[in-house]
Formats: C-alpha cells, sequence, structure tokens
C-alpha cells in the first residue's frame, strides 16, 4: 500500500496550535526532569518496584513526544519557540540561555530540536498508527538530532570555538551523541508506547 493509502489524519489548525504550546511546556519542563526507568521484571520479587537514573534528562522526549502527537508543524513550532525563548527571554537551556549559548557545544544538538520534530511528526502521520510506525517516527527524529549536533560541532571545531571547551571533536561527540544514545533510544520506546495510547484515546 503507498503512503497516502495508510496514512492517518493529523490534527487540524487549532489542535496543532494547542499540540505546540503543550511542546513548548513539555521541552521546557523536560529540560529539568531527569530520565528515569524502572527495574527489570524479573527483580520486582527480590527488590520490589525501584527507579533508576537513565543518566539524562526528558528533553528529547518532549521534542518527539510533540512530533508524535501534534505532527509535523505543532513540532516544528514548538520547538523554535523553545529557542527563541531560551536566546532572547529565559535560561531555560540545561546550562542557562541567552546569546551567547551559540557557542556552547550543545547548541547544535538543541538547533537539531526543530528537525527532529519535523522529520518525527511528519512520519508519525505518514502511516497506520501503530507502535512499530510511532517508534521508527521518534527514531528518525533522534537521528536528525544528533546529526545536527554533530554537524554544529564540525562547524565550531572550523571556527576554533571549541578549543575553549578544551574537548576535541570526537571527545565532544562521545560525550555528547554516543554516550547518551542508548538511553535515548529508551526514551524513544517509552514515547512511541505514550504517544499511543493518547491518540488511540483522542481517536486520531
Amino acid at each position: 500500500m503507498s503512503p497516502k493509502q495508510t496514512a492517518t489524519t493529523g490534527p487540524n489548525w487549532f489542535n496543532q496550535l494547542l499540540w505546540a504550546l503543550i511542546g513548548v511546556s513539555l521541552t521546557i519542563g523536560g529540560t529539568f526532569i531527569e530520565a528515569h526507568r524502572l527495574n527489570l521484571p524479573w527483580d520486582w520479587s527480590t527488590a520490589g518496584l525501584q527507579t533508576q537514573s537513565l543518566g539524562i534528562y526528558c528533553q528529547v522526549a518532549a521534542v518527539l513526544l510533540t512530533g508524535c502527537l501534534g505532527g509535523k508543524n505543532a513540532g516544528i513550532i514548538a520547538q523554535i519557540a523553545y529557542i527563541l525563548i531560551g536566546l532572547f527571554w529565559l535560561p531555560v537551556f540545561s546550562q542557562g540561555g541567552k546569546l551567547g549559548y551559540l557557542t556552547e557545544p550543545t547548541f547544535g544538538y538543541i538547533l537539531g530540536f526543530i528537525p527532529a520534530a519535523g522529520i518525527c511528526g511528519w512520519l508519525a502521520f505518514r502511516y497506520v498508527l501503530s507502535l512499530e510506525a510511532l517508534a521508527l517516527s521518534a527514531f528518525c527524529g533522534l537521528i536528525a538530532l544528533h546529526s545536527c549536533g554533530i554537524l554544529y560541532l564540525v562547524g565550531l571545531t572550523l571556527l576554533e570555538k571549541l578549543q575553549a571547551t578544551e574537548l576535541s571533536l570526537l571527545q565532544a561527540i562521545a560525550l555528547y551523541s554516543v554516550t547518551p544514545f542508548p538511553s535515548q533510544l529508551m526514551l524513544v520506546c517509552g514515547v512511541a508506547v505514550l504517544a499511543y495510547g493518547v491518540r488511540r484515546i483522542l481517536f486520531y
């Protein structure tokens, strides 16, 4: 079946705007909320239910969830608004904010929120609603995010701005992409499950 035959109907313009507003709030909140997971089921009988830190925050999950629930336009608008708020108004980034953040090595990943939410949102409504489709959408968004972040690190290196952090390009990539990636894959699974449940409840 072609993509057009299997595409789902996305939210209307009013709901897209609503999801954009929700997405901005989720992204800001996710910046300061640490991600956790439950311990494995076979440990429940001995240790009970326990949460374990993933070593990352919920920001990326919020970006991908906005795309999965609100679609491409809502995701892009939400992340553009988030970046503008951080650069010109409030210190909503993990290390603060304002225009000086442009030279931070993590800013490229923040810029990556825009294509991540857009790609995720576009794919999430291109095929019939399923856990697999949502997980693939979120995964593709995550890849776009890291691609943008790595390209930004390369640019900082060429401009000799990365040297101020005392990190080499490979060290920065390892720190900001390789290390958090496995935990972010867990978030992708969580986003897919949550988005699937919400969209089934809201019938779209």
